[in-house]
């Protein structure tokens, strides 16, 4: 793997039956094994951390589950990746999906939560729940309750020069609005973001 250059990705998979299918990405052709380990691993965590929670949701038997991966970005010595799984319960009304992101520093060889992206100090939080406000005035979102703000372990990926915030189901809004997502620029965050971390490798022009 050159520096900046996008990584390698294989696509490997639990099953448990025609109904039961996880995918799941793994990263190959990794010259430091260490990241390569650091990487799968969370991924792997991260997988079975849905399937658990996915099954301890209800009691009632699993008749359907089937997880799948997106690639956000994969640039920049920057590795955003969704997973999702939705999982459907014998007579449940429906299905539920979840979805996690994982964000990886390669340069830095870390996995990075919201606040490794902006600098200490800064009021991301702040700007980000304001941000995200306007947009569900300006979108019309439907709200089960009032909108409290961006949290600290809040779920995001980012893509290209996108921050992308996000929320679960019935987080924010009725299921049938599903998955609300708000884009933001990195360029409505620059005086905030931390220049050498994985937001600020992206807003940068080179």
């Amino acid at each position: 793997m050159r520096a900046g250059f996008p990584i390698n990705i294989q696509t490997l998979k639990i099953s448990d039956g025609p109904r039961k299918t996880v995918y799941y990405p793994q990263v190959i052709g990794v010259e430091k094994q260490s990241l390569a380990r650091l990487i799968n691993q969370a991924i792997v965590d991260q997988t079975q951390q849905l399937i658990d929670t996915q099954v301890a949701n209800m009691p009632a038997i699993v008749e359907e589950m089937i997880g799948l991966y997106e690639l956000k970005n994969n640039q920049r010595q920057v590795l955003s990746l969704s997973l999702s799984n939705y999982t459907y319960h014998h007579q449940a009304a429906h299905g539920l999906t979840i979805i996690k992101a994982l964000t990886f520093d390669l340069k830095k060889e870390r996995l990075c939560q919201l606040k490794d992206l902006f600098k200490p100090g800064s009021a991301y939080i702040e700007k980000l729940s304001h941000l995200i406000n306007d947009q569900i005035k300006q979108r019309e979102i439907p709200l089960l309750g009032e909108f409290e703000g961006v949290r600290p372990d809040q779920d995001f990926y980012i893509a290209d020069k996108t921050l992308v915030i996000y929320f679960q189901l019935y987080d924010l809004a009725p299921y049938v609005f599903g998955f609300p997502m708000f884009p933001i620029s990195v360029y409505d965050l620059q005086d905030m973001i931390k220049e050498d971390s994985p937001l600020g490798r992206m807003a940068a022009s080179q």
